[in-house]
């Protein structure tokens, strides 16, 4: 590696230090790093393919009180859009290439051609070089994260930020908006520029539609990018408790816990009313209850349980993507791998083995330690 590491990345630590924490792979015959967990100030997620750098996306705190947090974090204009709920996905082109990589750092082969059919991002590249798409893979062809939306049939990318590859810094939100525009590229609606104290209410306003439909939420932007929050909607939050008790010995207490404490504290900020609560604890108690009992039915019957997905594109890149998956150490299960014109085709399940195991256990006579 011929850079200056500490230099570049703006840390004083030595560079073999740094490098050790980076992880090795291999894409299309060439070595990149990456790394998956944030180290010395370097987001998780950063890369790097040959001389280039790639910047992880920074993690982005919640709010769980739209008012006061607003007020404490924001001292100018907010910006609000929607959140997708898909995968982070950024996009660099490098040595002419366009990669896509995932939140982790992964340079995925599913994504990166999904990306290279979804994009005209040539022109883009051309006059910005040194910039990276910050977008939201989201459909129902999507091998991460299955979630419908109307609007997208198969899987669809969405931008939500544009950042310096390598610095990280963010355009600003108006600017961002104006080159999306410009360059036909499909980007997270936008829903305007308020003061902190009239962004409130247009935020709650936000939110009551969006949980109306089904989808996740919103994030609040100041106008230069750099600072940012979500807030989510109370569907989103049964919609991932029912995953989560999908496969109940996969999921980590933490992640439950956060979801109920999420909607306890819109309870109590929407003023809800006792038949409100009620309302709410019985929608929950049905999320983590119901998908539980179903999952504990299905291993009892010998089937299958995890995460399952339909993807759809070049039967090799979908071969690549399977493989992908089981060189990460998932045990897949292929329910259908056919084709459809030149298209492959394929529905799979990633086996959720903690919750197939211990819930096969417990049917047979197992006993639970508490």
């Amino acid at each position: 590696m011929s850079r200056d590491w500490g230099s570049l990345f703006d840390v004083d630590t030595d560079p073999e230090d740094l490098l050790e924490h980076f992880d090795t792979e291999w894409f299309r015959g060439q070595r990149y790093r990456h790394l998956s967990d944030e180290r010395h100030g370097i987001e998780r997620g950063t890369a790097v393919v040959g001389d280039t750098v790639v910047r992880g996306y920074p993690s982005m705190p919640r709010a769980l009180v739209l008012e006061p947090a607003i007020r404490k974090t924001f001292d100018g204009p907010v910006a609000i859009e929607e959140k997708l709920n898909g995968y982070n996905v950024r996009v660099a082109r490098i040595d002419g290439d366009l990669l896509a990589f995932t939140r982790s750092g992964f340079v995925c082969p599913y994504t990166t051609r999904k990306v290279e059919a979804l994009l005209d991002a040539d022109a883009f590249f051309d006059d910005h070089p040194e910039q990276m798409l910050c977008g939201e893979l989201v459909g129902p062809e999507n091998p991460y994260t299955d979630h419908d939306y109307s609007e997208v049939e198969g899987v669809g990318f969405y931008v939500f930020g544009i950042r310096h590859r390598e610095s990280g810094t963010p355009m600003g939100v108006e600017r961002r908006l104006d080159q999306c525009a410009t360059y036909g590229l499909d980007s997270v609606d936008h829903y305007g520029t308020y003061t902190p104290g009239a962004a409130v209410d247009a935020a709650r306003e936000r939110i009551d539609d969006l949980n109306a439909r089904g989808r996740e939420g919103v994030v609040l932007k100041s106008t230069d990018g750099e600072t940012a929050l979500k807030y989510t909607t109370s569907a989103i939050h049964r919609a991932d408790l029912e995953h989560a008790f999908e496969l109940p010995f996969d999921y980590g207490r933490d992640f439950v816990f956060t979801r109920v404490i999420r909607e306890a504290f819109q309870a109590v900020e929407r003023d809800a009313s006792p038949e409100s609560v009620s309302e709410r604890a019985q929608e929950l108690g049905e999320a983590i209850l119901e998908p539980a009992v179903e999952t504990i039915r299905a291993v009892d019957a010998g089937e299958p349980v995890g995460e399952t997905h339909t993807v759809r594109g070049d039967p090799q890149v979908l071969d690549d993507l399977l493989s992908y998956f089981r060189e990460q150490g998932l045990e897949l299960h292929v329910e259908r791998d056919d084709t459809d014109g030149d298209q492959g085709v394929v529905t799979f399940t990633k086996i959720a083995q903690s919750t197939r195991d211990k819930t096969r256990y417990y049917l047979e006579g197992g006993t639970l330690d508490e």
